[in-house]
């Protein structure tokens, strides 16, 4: 039973956590669904172009591990950029959420998409074993 649902539960993962991270991205780019910023620095607006395309790229499961491993990679350097100088807690320097996103995504970097993915369809590595 685990084998049938295994893929299914890592598609819903993906899928929330791409969501989310889309959520962070629209942010920064348009102001949905909350305020954002007026005006982006380059790596802000850099952080915010891989949030929403990366985080978009994952809710389909198109291109899902390359995806992941450039939002993982973002997340470690936004933990280390703007979080572990306000101490080593993560909970005390609001790291939490860079930290959760980093190995989340790492996760599908390494386990691929999982059910319901266009990579499925497209064929190829990208959606060897991950069927459902």
């Amino acid at each position: 039973m685990l084998s049938t649902w295994s893929p299914r539960a890592l598609a819903a993962q993906r899928i929330m956590a791409g969501l989310l991270f889309l959520e962070h991205g629209l942010i920064k780019m348009i102001g949905f669904p909350g305020p954002g910023p007026e005006t982006l620095p380059p790596m802000i607006l850099t952080a915010g172009l891989i949030e929403t395309f990366g985080g978009l790229l994952i809710v389909l499961g198109l291109f899902t591990r390359p995806a992941a491993f450039l939002s993982s990679g973002l997340m470690a350097a936004a933990y280390f950029i703007g979080h572990a100088g306000g101490g080593f807690w993560p909970s005390a320097n609001g790291g939490e959420a860079a930290i959760l996103y980093c190995f989340v995504f790492l996760y599908i970097f390494v386990a691929g998409p999982g059910a319901w993915a266009l990579d499925n369809r497209r064929g190829g590595a990208a959606g060897v074993a991950t069927h459902a």
